[in-house]
C-alpha cells in the first residue's frame, strides 16, 4: 500500500530524515518506535504532505505521492491524528466530526462511520453537543481519533496517540487502535510506549537520529537486545 524509498527531509538546512525507507502493506498494523526527537513526527508529516521531501519517494496504491498536497492525499484515503490531539476546541464534538468529513459526498457512508465511531468512543455520544476544549485529555484524545476516522481512511496515520495520558486511558486508547485494525482499517502508528505499540502491530521499524536503525516483525523486535535495553527494560 505505501512504499518510502530513500526519503530525505529537512527543515530549513536541519536535516530530519536521512534515506529512509519502509513499506505498510494494506491490512497491516506497523509501528514506529523512538525517543523523542527520533524523527517520527517528521516522518508522519512527510507521508502526509505537510514536509516535502528534498529526496527520495513515496508511492501509495502504486501512485506517487511525494509531490502531492496534504488535501489531495487525504482524498486518496491517507489520514493524519497528530500528536496532541488538535481539536477545535471551540466546536462541538458534533462539528468536529463532521469536520473531519469535509471532503466526502457520500451521505450514507458518512453516517454509517458517524455511528460506528460514536459506537466505539461511547463518550463522544454524551458529548455530543458539548464543545470540544470542554473535554477531557483522553476525550480529546478519542475525538481525534474518531475525526480522522471520519475521513474515510484507507491508511491512518497515528501520530503519539498514548501522549499524557494516565495509564488506564492508555489502555483503552490501545484497544480501540486494536478495534480499528480489527475493521479493516491500515495504520502506521508513531508511538514512544513500546510494550503497548508491540502488543499490537504485525511489524516495526525503530528510528534514530532520524534513520531506520532496525526493523521487523513485532515478534523479533521484542527479542532484540537493544530494542529490550532502550525501549521495553531489562525485565522484559
Amino acid at each position: 500500500m505505501l512504499r518510502i524509498a530513500e526519503v530525505t527531509a529537512a527543515y530549513g538546512p536541519i536535516t530530519a530524515l536521512h534515506q529512509v525507507s519502509l513499506e505498510v502493506r494494506s491490512g497491516e498494523l506497523v509501528t514506529l518506535l523512538g525517543a523523542n526527537g527520533a524523527g517520527k513526527t517528521t516522518l508522519l508529516r512527510t507521508i502526509s504532505g505537510l514536509l516535502r521531501p528534498l529526496a527520495g519517494r513515496m508511492e501509495f496504491d502504486g501512485r506517487r505521492i511525494d509531490t502531492l498536497a496534504p488535501e489531495r492525499l487525504v482524498g486518496l484515503g491517507i489520514v493524519q491524528v497528530p500528536e496532541g490531539r488538535q481539536i477545535f476546541p471551540e466546536l462541538t464534538v458534533a462539528e468536529n466530526l463532521r469536520l473531519g468529513a469535509y471532503h466526502r459526498r457520500d451521505r450514507a457512508g458518512i453516517r454509517r462511520d458517524l455511528e460506528w465511531v460514536l459506537t466505539i468512543f461511547p463518550v463522544l455520544r454524551q458529548r455530543y453537543g458539548q464543545m470540544g476544549g470542554t473535554l477531557s485529555g483522553g476525550e480529546q484524545q478519542m475525538l481525534a481519533i474518531a475525526r480522522g476516522l471520519m475521513a474515510a481512511p484507507k491508511l491512518l496515520l497515528l501520530d503519539e496517540p498514548s501522549l499524557g495520558l494516565a495509564p488506564l486511558l492508555v489502555r483503552r486508547i490501545f484497544e480501540v487502535i486494536g478495534q480499528i485494525h480489527a475493521a479493516g482499517v491500515t495504520v502506521l502508528m508513531a508511538e514512544q510506549n513500546a510494550a503497548m505499540a508491540l502488543s499490537l502491530a504485525d511489524r516495526g521499524y525503530v528510528l534514530q537520529n532520524g534513520a531506520i536503525r532496525l526493523s521487523g516483525s513485532t515478534a523479533e523486535l521484542r527479542m532484540n537486545p537493544e530494542v529490550r535495553r532502550l525501549y521495553l527494560g531489562h525485565s522484559l
